[in-house]
């Protein structure tokens, strides 16, 4: 630490580790960006990191997951904020007439593999988790109730009343399937809607788009359920009278009472018909009211930064070859990631992936999706954020104004690792007002 802050060049590392806003584990490039003249072949400017502190850039790691790297996880939440609000009230590209379209709010929930401990209200008033006054006694000789009023922060909250009741297999080959289950009951929605509008459905695009924007959050159990902005659009502009917030949720709840998953007998495994849990909540989005705009771009993309984290599991990949026990991991999460890797085992299970997924608890998906006509993408809100930091470079005199048409641009560029030494942590932490990590990867 004591030659970091001595060395000639400090400025210079501070001011990379300014513009990496605080990133916990930036990266670092080697390499250089030649600027020709495409007529005379002229060297008009180069940038090479053999100038720079260390020979290396340091730019941002731009993780989701807010458990790796805050800084950079919350640029990803305030841009997708900011796409699932351009889809609900205009601006970056999309039109503000899509206020007046039919748009709801829709969660698709999971299914029970069983009793586990869960934070109930009423009123403003905790109820008990599960008091039974003839509660029965499972063969394992436990007695399924609690009477427990669970804290938020309470550890159990998710884990089952009995883990040998809790069925694992299903929660993990849900997870798997969820994507597919996804898939399906968009396929169905559409149908669905030209059903109710007199359509075939190859005709249906001619007169309405299905546009939507979802999100994956974790269960306390270790389960998913999605999170989805689903609007209705016409071809160019508004949608048909006849497609009406009404019938968006007459649609909704047809396609997820009737799409399935079937996952075939495999060795001790007997097939299993998966489908979505009976809690579907459905709601209109409104610019005042309960339900704004502002209030489901901000649930949605807070959840978008997160995993499995809350349940207690590893942010990243597992090998098989792993010591779960030298992990500190609790039981539940410990039996989920285990089940993955039994499963992932089975030649007919291949295909789902779950031993390269048991970090995630046999979820393969991404995370925060949406339709090609929805609105922005987030490619698009880093593109513009990169020409505006390329036009203040500009401005400022710290990079040369060239005609684009009239300059050829060669880079080779190289990685050079990742992080901060221990002695660097502790000054970037200062100099960004981040908390420092510790060996382990936690913040203090």
């Amino acid at each position: 630490m004591i030659a970091r802050l001595n060395s000639p060049d400090y400025d210079r590392w501070a001011a990379q580790i300014h513009r990496t806003g605080g990133c916990r584990q930036p990266i670092h490039l080697r390499g250089k960006v030649d600027h020709y003249d495409r007529d005379t072949g002229q060297l008009l400017y180069r940038y090479t990191t053999r100038t720079e502190p260390d020979g290396v850039l340091r730019l941002p790691c731009k993780t989701r997951r807010a458990s790796r790297c805050p800084a950079c996880a919350e640029t990803y939440r305030a841009d997708t904020y900011h796409l699932i609000r351009a889809g609900l009230t205009g601006g970056k590209g999309v039109p503000e007439t899509v206020t007046t379209h039919p748009t709801l709010f829709v969660t698709l929930t999971a299914p029970s593999f069983g009793a586990v401990h869960a934070r109930r209200e009423q009123g403003g008033k905790v109820l008990p988790c599960h008091a039974r006054r003839d509660a029965e006694t499972c063969p394992h000789g436990r007695i399924m109730s609690c009477t427990t009023k669970h804290s938020p922060d309470d550890p159990r909250l998710g884990e089952p009343l009995c883990p040998h009741c809790y069925d694992y297999t299903g929660s993990v080959l849900f997870n798997a399937l969820s994507p597919l289950l996804w898939k399906r009951f968009a396929d169905s929605l559409r149908r669905h809607l030209a059903k109710l509008g007199g359509l075939v459905l190859k005709d249906l695009r001619h007169h309405l788009t299905v546009s939507f924007a979802k999100v994956a959050e974790y269960q306390r159990r270790g389960i998913v359920h999605f999170h989805a902005v689903i609007r209705l659009d016409g071809p160019t502009a508004s949608p048909p009278a006849w497609a009406t917030a009404d019938t968006l949720t007459d649609a909704v709840r047809h396609a997820a009472q009737v799409v399935s998953a079937l996952v075939p007998a495999v060795d001790d495994q007997p097939a299993r018909l998966f489908k979505w849990g009976t809690q579907l909540d459905i709601r209109p989005i409104t610019l005042a009211g309960d339900l704004t705009d502002q209030a489901v771009a901000g649930y949605i993309a807070k959840y978008a930064t997160k995993a499995a984290e809350c349940v207690g599991t590893l942010d990243r990949r597992i090998n098989p070859l792993d010591n779960l026990d030298a992990y500190n991991l609790r039981d539940h999460p410990r039996r989920l990631i285990t089940e993955c890797l039994r499963l992932g085992a089975m030649e007919d299970l291949a295909d789902l992936r779950l031993t390269q997924w048991a970090h995630m608890l046999g979820f393969r998906g991404h995370f925060s999706t949406r339709s090609r006509h929805y609105g922005p993408t987030l490619g698009d809100l880093r593109a513009a954020r990169e020409q505006h930091a390329r036009d203040d470079e500009i401005t400022t005199g710290r990079l040369p104004l060239f005609d684009e048409d009239t300059v050829l641009v060669i880079s080779e560029w190289a990685y050079a690792g990742k992080g901060y030494s221990l002695g660097d942590q502790i000054i970037a932490a200062a100099i960004t007002g981040s908390r420092v990590p510790d060996m382990a990867g936690d913040a203090r």
